[in-house]
């Protein structure tokens, strides 16, 4: 990986330093002056806390990163910098110049190649739920002959894509619940025949995008991840359900950044239409839900048995007795979305920008 990508100026925002953090793929940058001089680190926790403490997309990298960041000097030994990342629990060091200036960055793979091995064998030990009874109506016509869960997403079914990305941390119990053309569906696995434990939920009727959760009260305990089959999301899952777990949440919700740029003067007005202001073409920033969740287990006793019911319905019955729902910020570009021809669409010509 080449040092420049994971540079980035105090000056720059905080959306495009997620941007980033994303296509680097090493959760860290590192803020420099011209000359390269450390003046700070940024990490997608610190973007994350930024913007859970209401910090705005558009503020600068400078606001947010760590002014103290742990670095070494080029003559330091080896075995002192791996003491200082297990003791400070880092996953890479910068190493300066005499001037301060980074010359290099040492990453806990490189200098642990062992213990990383170990790392990576780590599983996630929680089940995953999609919700694929859907009838796919704004997919029409190609759901007309597929069912949502089956339609191509590159050279594979959009549900194998989905379940793939768990099974990438070690998850192997999966949960469909299943309605509009289900043989459908049970047929592709039994032909497919794969490798993870995969259990039916049989809609008898359209139940929403939670009411079939319900019977899963009392089977699961501890944690467990619901996501709708026609979302694609490219986040951490380690990161995601210590979170959840951190935070003590009884559901986290991922939501993705989106902005809005209005190309047009906005004009503010009181009574009377009397003009009190005026903002040029202002941005707007909001946390939209991607249709994925952690859950904790108790929350399924809510859902009321064998009737339409909404995930949405559970978040706002779990707020009001009091319960704990956080959200788990993840940027525009790590949300693919497959619901509608036009963001099907757009999904395609994204899997193959970055497949080239």
């Amino acid at each position: 990986m080449m040092l420049d990508s994971l540079l980035i100026a105090e000056e720059r925002n905080v959306l495009d330093a997620l941007h980033q953090l994303e296509e680097t793929q090493r959760k860290i940058l590192y803020v420099t002056s011209e000359d390269r001089r450390l003046l700070g680190t940024l990490t997608d926790g610190d973007v994350r806390r930024w913007i859970l403490g209401g910090g705005n997309l558009d503020g600068m990298v400078g606001d947010v990163c760590n002014r103290s960041p742990f670095s070494a000097s080029r003559n330091q030994e080896i075995l002192f910098i791996k003491n200082a990342m297990l003791e400070r629990h880092i996953t890479s060091v910068p190493v300066l110049d005499n001037e301060g200036n980074i010359v290099e960055v040492l990453f806990w793979d490189q200098l642990f190649k062992e213990e990383e091995s170990m790392r990576r064998s780590e599983t996630l030990s929680l089940p995953v739920v999609v919700m694929a009874g859907g009838k796919g109506s704004r997919l029409a016509p190609f759901t007309n002959v597929l069912p949502k869960p089956l339609i191509p997403v590159g050279d594979r079914t959009a549900i194998e894509v989905i379940i793939d990305s768990f099974t990438e941390y070690g998850i192997d119990e999966f949960y469909l619940s299943v309605n509009y053309k289900s043989k459908l569906i049970q047929a592709f696995f039994e032909e497919l025949e794969p490798t993870y434990r995969l259990n039916y939920i049989f809609e008898d009727k359209p139940l929403g995008t939670g009411g079939s959760l319900h019977n899963l009260a009392g089977q699961l305990e501890g944690d467990l991840i619901v996501t709708n089959c026609d979302v694609i999301i490219k986040a951490d899952y380690y990161a995601l359900v210590e979170h959840h777990r951190h935070e003590r949440n009884d559901i986290t919700m991922v939501v993705s950044l989106r902005n809005y740029d209005i190309p047009y003067g906005i004009c503010d007005i009181v009574d009377n239409g009397q003009l009190c202001g005026m903002r040029e073409k202002p941005r707007y920033n909001f946390l939209v839900n991607t249709g994925l969740y952690v859950l904790n287990s108790s929350v399924l006793d809510e859902i009321p048995e064998n009737q339409f019911y909404h995930l949405t319905e559970l978040i706002e019955c779990i707020r009001k007795k009091g319960g704990r729902v956080g959200v788990y910020p993840i940027s525009d570009k790590a949300w693919l979305d497959t619901g509608e021809w036009q963001q099907y669409c757009d999904t395609m010509a994204q899997l193959r920008s970055t497949s080239v």
